[in-house]
């Protein structure tokens, strides 16, 4: 289908996309023609849409059958590749399965076999082992982010799953850096290689900011309250250092969200929620959201507790500064700690009082309806501008989900709204609309 430059170009519409960047185009160009492909391109450069377009080349209309298997290292990865196949609009059935939702609930969407499908590699090894998944005909494997992929917690079950996949003809892999050996098992022999890394005119400015307490609080504070503008993630390598910096941030009425492994899926996946829509405008997270979330370039990103290598301190990075944007990274440092060698170049300051900014706060409301009730997001901002009297400005960010939706409205409309359109109509469906805690 992506073949055909009409139909390209419709899809690329709904995206909003004039044209494809320079590393889409190249990879699009490789994957077509080639048979094995390495792409190397910086986090929020657009790779998955770089593999997704070239991918529809690939599959077979007539053939009801698991044609393409993407394997990816996170929960929120598979979900976010999933939901951009399916905006895409291909007409074919693509499912994603992971760790930390029901099993149940994965056999009952793949009872049909999806033309694509997505997942982690536990995950994918575990239905392909209970037979729930007949994998013989998978011509297309795709490695996303495979240097985390194919780390050794994973190798057995990615050795499982590619000698279970006989019929393999095309193997791609991405990732968002270049430090990572492909282990012999994936059978790459003679690779396309694609790197984007280097030259990528990143504006990033990195600024030590020193505190002169160990544990780091009020300067944290004191740096996000009146140093900081828009919005940002701060890095910290442990759950527990996450639950006392949001202790701290609660403390100061400073809004925020968490977001780590240990959360319930269900929590992890309205943590992002609300940050992409700006309810919360920060993001205390561990390094599983320093690459595989969907959440636009930061503004800036905090290093709490010092990133333990170089790569994570690079792709920690990678979430401000893209695709020639401006960005700030701030490394705390208590006064006796010295940084790394590979933190090298960065300015030093202490937080200093200016101006608090003033923000415009938001509040997420839920909706009990989504995609299979033919609900869209124009219905819900009909619903919203028409009987809730918002102005465009007073009504943010729409994400649709499979049965239910969410929606960020200003925070001084969100009682009246509530009250004002619990058990409207959209379409065909009564919804009930509630503020989402």
């Amino acid at each position: 289908m992506a073949g055909n430059k009409k139909d390209e170009k419709a899809i690329l519409d709904k995206f909003g996309i004039k044209a494809l960047n320079p590393m889409q185009e190249a990879a699009h160009k490789a994957i077509r023609k080639e048979s094995e492909v390495v792409l190397l391109s910086p986090t929020g450069t657009g790779k998955t849409l770089a593999f997704l377009l070239p991918l529809l080349d690939e599959l077979d209309p007539k053939l009801k059958a698991v044609q393409a298997l993407i394997l990816l290292p996170s929960r929120e990865l598979a979900i976010q590749v999933e939901q951009v196949f399916r905006e895409m609009g291909s007409g074919y059935k693509a499912n994603a399965v992971y760790g930390g939702r029901s099993g149940y609930k994965d056999r009952m969407e793949i009872q049909h076999p999806p033309t694509v499908l997505i997942g982690t590699p536990g995950r994918v090894a575990d239905h392909m082992r209970n037979g729930n998944l007949d994998m013989t005909l998978v011509k297309t494997l795709i490695l996303d982010e495979f240097d985390k992929s194919l780390e050794v917690g994973f190798e057995d079950e990615m050795k499982k799953i590619i000698v279970g996949l006989p019929a393999l003809k095309k193997k791609i892999l991405t990732s968002a850096t270049e430090k990572v050996k492909i282990p012999p098992f994936v059978g790459i022999k003679n690779a396309t290689r694609l790197d984007f890394l280097k030259n990528n005119n990143v504006q990033l400015q990195i600024i030590s900011v020193v505190s002169p307490d160990r544990n780091k609080f009020n300067t944290l504070v004191q740096l996000l309250k009146y140093n900081t503008h828009g919005n940002g993630i701060i890095f910290c390598n442990l759950k527990d250092s996450i639950q006392k910096v949001s202790d701290a941030l609660t403390r100061d009425k400073i809004d925020h969200a968490c977001f780590y492994g240990g959360l319930e899926q269900l929590d992890r996946e309205r943590a992002l929620i609300k940050f992409r829509n700006g309810t919360h405008r920060l993001l205390v997270a561990t390094d599983l959201a320093a690459r595989g979330i969907d959440v636009p370039a930061m503004d800036f990103i905090v290093h709490y507790e010092l990133p333990p290598t170089e790569d994570e301190f690079v792709h920690r990075n990678g979430r401000t500064a893209r695709m020639k944007t401006e960005g700030t990274a701030y490394v705390l440092r208590w006064k006796q700690e010295t940084l790394p060698e590979f933190i090298k170049g960065a300015e030093e300051i202490s937080p200093r009082s200016t101006k608090e900014e003033k923000v415009r706060k938001w509040k997420t409301l839920y909706i009990t309806g989504g995609r299979k009730d033919k609900i869209s997001k124009s219905d819900i901002a009909g619903l919203f501008f028409k009987q809730g009297k918002l102005t465009q400005e007073e009504l943010g960010v729409i994400e649709l989900k499979q049965d239910c939706s969410y929606v960020s409205v200003v925070s001084t409309k969100y009682k009246e709204l509530i009250e004002t359109l619990n058990n409207s109509r959209l379409k065909k469906k009564k919804v009930r609309i509630s503020l989402l805690e």
